[in-house]
């Protein structure tokens, strides 16, 4: 049991940073710059946790901040828990507002994230990403037996659920607490980040999204941000930024932030280009 739980952390914690660090960090927000090693690396472990298709993870994500909290959200609870959990997933296709030829230009000149994408067929990019992740689970049980492999096998699992309650939970005023006065939902909630290595952190994340840090008081502990930062004395990573605690404050206390129908107004207005 002891073996089966070490194996089950190790790669929990594989799968959770790749997600966080690879997927969200880097792919999503370029928050930091790093050799192709380290990127293949973390979203390797992100992509085995059945997170599908890179580009379409980074499109739907940038969307979500992009809309965040309006009708054009493609996950935002206040149209339904449901949609906001897993009711986007089941939708055919990009909607007429997402595209990610245009709003992921910089991931679709890699080979490998564009064979991933499948050509933007949501079905084939899934099951794709499925039969993937349940090979390497066999590559494991070959090689190294079943405890290896269960362990492996329902880390991937666990970890595919956090980002889709973290979708919910972060995204419920009444559920965590607001540092900045952001104009979405976001709140931060501690037991989230606990859970996702640091992006429980999400009003924070929201003020700054191309921060690699969303850690900002002192118990806001943020793994995913050790890690950058280890990575970067091991001269992996190349470039790191990061938004200082007093410019957010600046930041949000003079910024005119756009209502909600003048975002869904020029979704509208880009989805008909």
């Amino acid at each position: 049991m002891s073996e089966f739980l070490l194996l089950f952390f190790l790669f929990y914690m594989w799968h959770g940073m790749g997600v966080t660090i690879g997927y969200h960090r880097l792919l999503s927000h370029r928050s930091f710059t790093c050799t192709r090693i380290a990127e293949y690396f973390w979203v390797l472990g992100g992509y085995l946790a059945f997170e599908g298709s890179p580009i379409w993870w980074a499109t739907i994500h940038r969307a979500h901040h992009k809309y965040d909290d309006t009708p054009l959200d493609p996950h935002s609870p206040k149209y339904g828990l449901f949609n906001a959990h897993v009711g986007w997933l089941l939708k055919p296709g990009y909607e007429p507002h997402i595209n990610p030829e245009e709003q992921c230009k910089d991931l679709n000149v890699d080979p490998i994230y564009r064979f991933l994408e499948q050509g933007g067929n949501w079905r084939r990019a899934h099951v794709l990403a499925f039969s993937l992740g349940l090979a390497f689970r066999v590559v494991i049980l070959a090689c190294f037996g079943w405890t290896a492999a269960l362990a492996s096998l329902l880390a991937g699992l666990t970890v595919l659920q956090v980002p889709l309650l973290l979708n919910v939970v972060c995204h419920i005023r009444s559920l965590g607490y607001r540092t900045y006065n952001v104009p979405d939902d976001s709140v931060n909630v501690w037991w989230v980040s606990l859970l996702t290595f640091g992006e429980g952190w999400h009003n924070n994340h929201h003020a700054g999204p191309g921060s690699a840090k969303t850690g900002i008081k002192l118990f806001e502990f943020d793994p995913s941000w050790l890690m950058i930062l280890a990575m970067n004395k091991l001269g992996l990573v190349r470039r790191v930024h990061v938004m200082a605690p007093a410019r957010l404050s600046e930041k949000w206390q003079s910024k005119k932030a756009r209502r909600p129908e003048e975002l869904v107004s020029s979704g509208s207005r880009a989805g008909s280009r």
